[in-house]
């Protein structure tokens, strides 16, 4: 696909889109300049810091490793194999997106109570995480060109090393963008990490925050963090230029053939299911566990449907406002690609790596001073959502994007209609999937946000995950169990679109 000259209207709405991302990053910069270089020399260059950095970094690493190889193996299981239930386990492998981190926490240490510290975050938060690889890879393998890895296997090279040389390069943009999800989820997340007790950038910062009111400390920690997703950002965009893309060789998509697994067919449904059963079946133990004597409490379900009501509310304003911003991003990314378009789309990256707790205070400064007609209104934490889940929505609107023929829409300009007339008629329907795919994945990590939630919500209105937290703060976790479960099954309505978009549950994938 050629390029093509950003048009000056999809350029200022992609600049306002990104100026909204950065709205908590230049907060940052501005209360932490008010500090003065010295006391920010003193918080910054301290044995501490480097602990914190090397736990945080480390912990991504380890998470995104484990999500890569459990997200790309379990892909290639039930697109290229002939493992029985595939599409089962389809669905089991995609689930865990439903289950919000700080409710698996909850769920392992309540079954066991000293489990504590960094590894056991790492294996919760790479359970409930690896679904981001595992459904950008399937997609892609899909839609991968099988004459390739024939053309390599006639050559003599084994199943193995075509699959390594052939395979992954083909997927390889696919796995990237997945784990870079991945690694930015682990940076910020705080559910997890605080349950387990695990000293990451994001406790330490809730915690000069929350209860040592140490504002300026808790600043010095996220501009560090906000460097160290800069980093991450720029090797992303190093390895991108550096892969290799694969054309089609043939005319129409035709299936890849499916790989026997012999004798080795029931140990991997043996390992699928204890994934399955880690990831999905300890937090359900849980939950039943303690849902009955939860819903009996006078008042409950009441309550529980008010918060669900409050939930569904900002999750969706959250997810239009947040599509609405990505869309001309989106397009940006996919019809102008050059350096002006890849500083815009990094910029949106960044404040997703920050901690809810930078984002809501940002927000509150905001609101006071800026934009007060939005302070303690349901709007306020829509713009929360959308400046946090941004890259989500991007995301979306790129793959569906380059998939979509833009010669249609030269054609339609070449016939008199004007760029409006266009983007109704041709760009916006050829991107509805991605569109749809974009708001599914933003609503899905709005429910499940929680900090930010905490600090902007309006005075007396409680969500799901609000009361949930509320509960679980005080040792009330069979008043906690109806919030949590509820949670979890909206949660779940997201997760199987998100399945079905990448073509899983299509009848081929069952042949």
């Amino acid at each position: 696909m050629r390029r093509l000259a950003p048009r000056p209207a999809l350029l200022a709405a992609s600049t306002a889109a990104v100026a909204v991302a950065l709205i908590p990053l230049a907060y940052l910069a501005v209360r932490t300049a008010e500090a003065g270089w010295d006391r920010i020399a003193a918080e910054l260059w301290t044995e501490r810091v480097a602990l914190l950095a090397l736990r945080s970094i480390g912990l991504a690493a380890v998470v995104t490793t484990g999500c890569v190889l459990l997200g790309v193996g379990t892909a290639f299981l039930v697109t290229r194999t002939d493992l029985p239930g595939r599409r089962t386990f389809a669905v089991l492998g995609s689930l865990p997106l439903a289950v919000p981190t700080y409710i698996a926490a909850f769920s392992w240490v309540s079954a066991a109570p000293r489990l504590e510290g960094f590894w056991p975050a790492a294996l919760v938060l790479t359970l409930c995480s690896y679904p981001y690889v595992l459904l950008p890879v399937a997609a892609a393998l899909r839609g991968a060109d099988p004459a390739q890895e024939e053309v390599s296997r006639s050559l003599g090279r084994s199943g193995w090393q075509t699959f390594t040389a052939v395979t992954l390069r083909q997927i390889r943009p696919a796995t990237a963008a997945g784990a870079l999800l991945v690694a930015l989820y682990v940076l910020a997340d705080f559910g997890a990490v605080a349950i387990l007790r695990a000293d990451t950038f994001t406790r330490a910062i809730f915690i000069a925050f929350d209860l040592g009111f140490d504002r300026t400390g808790a600043l010095v920690l996220s501009s560090v963090l906000v460097a160290l997703t800069l980093l991450l950002l720029t090797g992303e965009t190093a390895t991108r230029r550096r892969g290799a893309r694969y054309a089609q060789l043939g005319g129409a998509r035709r299936p890849a053939p499916r790989l026997s697994l012999g004798a080795a067919r029931w140990p991997v449904v043996a390992a699928l299911l204890g994934v399955a059963g880690l990831a999905l079946g300890v937090p359900a133990v849980n939950l039943a566990r303690r849902l009955a004597a939860g819903v009996s409490r006078p008042g409950a379900l009441t309550e529980v449907l008010a918060a669900a009501g409050n939930s569904l509310t900002v999750s969706l304003a959250g997810a239009a406002l947040t599509m609405l911003l990505a869309l001309p991003l989106g397009l940006l990314a996919s019809r102008a690609p050059g350096p002006l378009t890849t500083v815009l789309d990094r910029l949106a990256y960044l404040a997703h790596a920050l901690p809810g707790v930078v984002i809501g205070l940002s927000l509150i400064f905001f609101g006071i001073n800026v934009a007060y007609p939005l302070y303690q209104t349901h709007w306020l934490l829509a713009l929360a959502y959308a400046t946090h889940f941004l890259p989500l929505a991007v995301g979306a609107v790129v793959g569906a994007a380059a998939q979509s023929p833009a010669g249609l829409e030269e054609v339609a300009r070449s016939l008199g209609r004007g760029p409006w007339t266009v983007l109704r008629t041709v760009t916006l329907p050829l991107t509805l999937p991605g569109i749809g795919a974009g708001a599914a994945l933003v609503f899905l990590a709005g429910m499940k946000e929680l900090p930010a939630t905490l600090l902007l919500r309006p005075t007396g209105m409680n969500t799901l995950a609000t009361e949930l937290w509320t509960s679980t703060a005080v040792g009330a976790y069979a008043a906690a169990a109806p919030y949590a479960a509820l949670l979890v099954l909206i949660s779940a309505v997201p997760t199987w679109l998100l399945v079905a978009r990448s073509g899983l549950l299509d009848k081929e994938n069952l042949a």
